[in-house]
């Protein structure tokens, strides 16, 4: 069994003209955000062994976020997750992890939404995927094909309502 858990990026800096897309940086709400749902997802056993993460600035704050709070498993960048991957290369990529018991996915949208879809064997669900927001989806095992159990969804707006522990 191999639980996939995919994180879309914290609120960033507005797009600018002066401020490459991939350089836009998480402001004081969106790194708060990814605080509080990544605190709350602890609760429930989040403990990956590897973070995969975007390469796009506001992807690997999300993914330092996460590994700090996390006991610092390995993370690597990737291609695979940038806004404009297909999900069968992410899948790909995972496979290749296929002994991995726990993954964590740092990457943005739209692509993370047809991710979820596309693990799930649902290529027709539509997923309003918040920023900020953590899915849980789990596998029994890596072929082929994908075929995912969503487990839950924890957001943002979730996390401020639930009182988690102070670190």
């Amino acid at each position: 069994m191999t639980d996939i858990f995919i994180l879309r990026h914290g609120d960033a800096e507005p797009r600018s003209a002066g401020v490459p897309e991939a350089d836009r940086k998480l402001t004081p709400k969106g790194k708060s955000d990814v605080e509080r749902v990544i605190k709350l997802a602890f609760r429930k056993k989040l403990t990956p062994e590897l973070i995969l993460t975007s390469p796009y600035r506001r992807a690997v704050e999300t993914a330092g976020i996460a590994r700090g709070l996390l006991g610092k498993p390995r993370l690597l960048e990737t291609p695979s997750l940038l806004p404009q991957a297909r999900p069968g290369e992410t899948w790909q990529e995972l496979r290749s992890f296929a002994k991995t018991k726990q993954i964590l996915l740092a990457g943005h949208e739209p692509h993370l939404s047809h991710l979820v879809a596309y693990l799930l064997g649902a290529p027709s669900l539509t997923l309003d995927l918040k920023k900020g927001a953590l899915v849980r989806i789990s596998l029994e095992s890596m072929t082929a094909e994908p075929h995912g159990l969503l487990k839950w969804i924890v957001t943002p707006a979730l996390a401020r309502s639930t009182k988690t522990p102070r670190s």
